[in-house]
């Protein structure tokens, strides 16, 4: 059972397949957004304070159009614009 649940850790539907979020990783270095310092556990789950935080589009190319991203501690993380929460992390 543990290995089935590690498995699907950080999975989401309709988030950034495996292979695309080198990609989607270097792009987000390139536009030179500024990283949110955040206090907490920088996890899926987590909800991103109502201000002080940046939310950006993601590209079409990516297919993820309803989430935004933004950068926590130097890490992009795709959010969930209605409710703040990270709903997935970009290794």
């Amino acid at each position: 059972v543990g290995a089935a649940i590690g498995g699907v850790t950080g999975a989401i539907v309709g988030g950034l397949a495996e292979q695309q979020q080198p990609q989607f990783r270097q792009y987000v270095v390139t536009q030179g957004v500024p990283s949110y310092r955040y206090q907490e556990e920088v996890r899926v789950g987590a909800t991103l304070p109502a201000s002080g935080v940046q939310y950006y589009e993601v590209p079409q190319q990516y297919g993820v159009s309803n989430y935004r991203y933004t950068v926590v501690n130097d890490t992009p993380v795709l959010v969930e614009p209605g409710t703040r929460r990270i709903v997935q992390i970009i290794r």
